[in-house]
């Protein structure tokens, strides 16, 4: 089961770009979307054999949340069941008779840590509704969320301590949620590889200079660790500031 998923910073934008052939070419059974900034309606896009569950924010061109899966769902859910949570479009949860396949698109703390207090809530609400879905059956996570977790999921760590995305209390709750049942497939594969990032600034030749975070992830919960076979960061494929990153498990 290969699993793609990809903060495209506006599908509009993409699909005027590579989006068709990145999708054809990666041929994953899910492709998880982050931050599509569109509403129903305002995107034509179908692929044969795939079947599509859109969230969209309330907020016109903003966050918003895609899943193409080659399988239907047997039920599909959207948000966390928090209304504060769920105006934003940031989750979908697909569930199939052996696991629970989600994407998110954390909420940034933004600018002069703005948002960290609403953060923390969140983080902890996701955290629950995940603990929930575990007890039930398996859960596969990813998506953007917005966190460095280690000094080296980013290049300047030392100089972004205090920045939103790298702020002790951040990566906190990511241990924690990790801590609560969950791996990192990239770390359980590359536990101490760096350099590898899946975001980059569009400022300073960032990019360029793999001057980057690695803040999107796959996430499953620990039952599935034995069936997993591989976990990817695709860095040479843009279209974003983001790149897509993959995971690949045993079918169960």
């Amino acid at each position: 089961m290969k699993c793609i998923s990809w903060n495209v910073n506006g599908l509009r934008a993409v699909v005027k770009k590579n989006f068709t052939e990145v999708f054809q070419e990666l041929d994953a059974d899910f492709f998880c979307l982050q931050e599509t900034k569109l509403q129903e309606g305002q995107i034509d896009i179908e692929f044969p054999g795939y079947h599509q569950y859109w969230n969209y924010a309330e907020k016109k061109g903003y966050s918003g949340t895609a899943i193409f899966a080659k399988e239907e769902a047997i039920n599909a859910f959207y948000g966390i069941n928090a209304e504060e949570h769920d105006q934003e479009g940031r989750v979908i949860t697909l569930e199939y008779p052996n696991y629970f396949l989600i994407t998110c698109y954390t909420p940034n703390s933004q600018n002069e840590l703005k948002r960290l207090d609403y953060r923390m809530t969140w983080e902890n609400a996701f955290r629950l509704y995940l603990e929930e879905l575990k007890a039930k059956k398996p859960v596969i996570i990813c998506g953007d969320l917005n966190v460095a977790h280690q000094n080296i999921d980013l290049k300047n760590w030392k100089t972004n301590q205090k920045n939103a995305g790298f702020t002790p209390e951040e990566r906190e709750k990511f241990s924690t949620l990790l801590d609560s049942g969950f791996t990192d497939t990239y770390r359980y594969f590359y536990p101490e590889k760096e350099g590898v990032y899946s975001w980059w600034s569009y400022r300073f030749n960032a990019r360029k200079n793999n001057a980057g975070w690695r803040i999107d992830y796959f996430l499953i919960s620990d039952d599935l660790k034995e069936r997993l076979i591989s976990a990817d960061i695709h860095t040479d494929i843009v279209g974003s500031d983001h790149c897509p990153v993959e995971v690949i498990i045993e079918d169960f």
